[in-house]
């Protein structure tokens, strides 16, 4: 290894002099609390630029090398300033200072920057880009510069509003966390919100925690139906049903009988819901889930269709891209680019074409269908002022995960609600707590944009009121006959 190392040392040579060869490695060495570089650590522990150092403290960051973690000036500067007497006698008998200089400098009062306020959510978001990076770029350096996606100011203004709800709601619907994510029509996250505090807990619950989205998945189902041929205005009865030794009920315990397709995801009819993943058949369900982005490993068990199977934030917000994009698939990116030290670009995100997954007119279909959600059915509390919303709520048993993913024409976003422990919060659902932080965080990410139609949010036909009790008067004589003919 010496024997390499003397004959790279030779080639650097030839290509560099050693006033640049120092410049290299002062620029990536560690320093200690997470900085790498001469200038990110004499900005971290000093709070000015490299060339405004005084020798005292030029002299201690000159400790870190030895042992930057051990010597780090926020956690031992006793440490370091018992070393910095080696490295000053060095540089006088090296003849750069003089001895009464190197005296000075060891007497000099070292007062360290207060440390910068951090988001402590930006935790979540480096954890995230450092995996990804590593994913990337298996072999990488570690002294990388990873330009993100996120909006910072985006990013900051929705921490603080989810915080704010979630410290006025949360203790009395008995939720300790929330977790959220914000992508455009490219894919780009734009804000990420792993969990309420990162200091106590760096799990993220974007990436990593793996909950049941309950109705939040029934797009796939319905998505699926579509594909198979069914229409928004079939008609299917919603009453009780037996698949196998599986039996679901509404969330109300109630049946309304004879209803459209279109309002049976209005309202989050289970039954429908169930019926329609074997019309459609679930492995069908599967396979149209995974082409739109989900990565975990769907099994065809009945109860799939209202969302029994666990699955991460960021696949299942992702894949409602799809229905957003008029077809195209859409997946998820943090990391716009990846520089070397010197400013090479090493990696950079590459806009392509996405793959249609989905026919564009059924696209547009299941826009219109979960806009009646918003409008009319479970996701009205997700309604936003001059911007139509499509979206769907979901909630799993006895309230332990509620979840609404919704979406603009500009922006896609979605929000958990729920316990680490798995415990049940206090009648909590997917249209309740959660679209209420989906309404105040997608606010402040459109505050800046004129309102775009939504294609496909007016594309079904809306009967009026009057027609609507016309419908509901012979649904209910529909249903008492059908009732009538069961009976033995």
């Amino acid at each position: 290894r010496k024997v390499q190392e003397i004959r790279l040392a030779r080639q650097l040579e030839k290509k560099l002099s050693k006033d640049e060869i120092l410049e290299l490695y002062l620029n990536r060495v560690y320093l200690g609390s997470g900085y790498y570089g001469l200038g990110a650590a004499s900005r971290f522990y000093f709070g000015k630029d490299p060339e405004d150092l005084t020798l005292a403290e030029a002299s201690l960051l000159a400790t870190l090398p030895k042992a930057p973690s051990r010597l780090a000036l926020d956690n031992n500067i006793a440490g370091a300033r018992q070393r910095q007497r080696y490295v000053l006698a060095e540089v006088v008998q090296s003849g750069f200072i003089p001895l009464k200089s190197a005296e000075i400098a060891l007497s000099e009062k070292i007062k360290l920057a207060q440390p910068a306020d951090r988001d402590p959510q930006f935790g979540y978001i480096l954890d995230t880009a450092q995996a990804r990076a590593k994913a990337i770029l298996p072999d990488a350096p570690d002294d990388l510069v990873i330009r993100l996606t996120i909006d910072a100011s985006v990013q900051r203004r929705i921490v603080s509003a989810i915080n704010n709800r979630m410290e006025s709601e949360g203790p009395q619907a008995e939720a300790s966390q929330s977790a959220a994510l914000i992508l455009d029509r490219t894919g780009r996250v734009v804000a990420l919100y792993g969990g309420r505090d990162y200091q106590e807990n760096q799990f993220n619950r974007v990436v990593q925690a793996r909950r049941q989205p309950g109705s939040a998945f029934k797009p796939f189902v319905y998505a699926a139906a579509l594909k198979k041929g069914l229409s928004p205005y079939d008609v299917r009865i919603d009453e009780p049903i037996s698949i196998g030794s599986w039996s679901p009920n509404n969330f109300s315990r109630t049946y309304i009988g004879p209803v459209t397709i279109a309002e049976s995801l209005q309202n989050s009819l289970n039954t429908i819901a169930a019926r329609l993943g074997q019309e459609a058949g679930l492995e069908a369900v599967i396979k149209l889930a995974r082409n739109f982005g989900f990565e975990t490993h769907l099994k065809p068990y009945p109860s799939l269709t209202l969302g029994s199977q666990e699955v991460t934030l960021w696949e299942l917000t992702g894949a409602y891209g799809p229905f957003m994009t008029g077809g195209r698939r859409l997946d998820p990116f943090l990391i716009q680019s990846i520089e070397n030290s010197r400013g090479d670009i090493v990696y950079e995100h590459a806009p392509a074409e996405a793959a249609i997954v989905y026919p564009g007119d059924m696209a547009r279909q299941m826009t219109g269908m979960m806009a009646w959600v918003v409008a009319y059915g479970t996701g009205q509390t997700a309604r936003m002022a001059s911007w139509k919303v499509a979206g769907k709520t979901g909630t799993s048993q006895s309230s332990r995960d509620a979840w609404f993913i919704g979406y603009t024409a500009l922006y896609l976003g979605g929000v958990w609600t729920g316990n680490d422990d798995d415990s049940p919060m206090k009648d909590v659902t997917g249209g309740g707590l959660p679209a209420s932080l989906w309404s105040d965080i997608m606010r402040i990410v459109h505050e800046e944009h004129p309102p775009e139609p939504l294609i496909g949010a007016d594309s079904l036909t809306r009967l009026t009121q009057e027609q609507e009790e016309r419908v509901r008067y012979y649904r209910s004589l529909s249903f008492a006959f059908s009732g009538l003919i069961k009976s033995p």
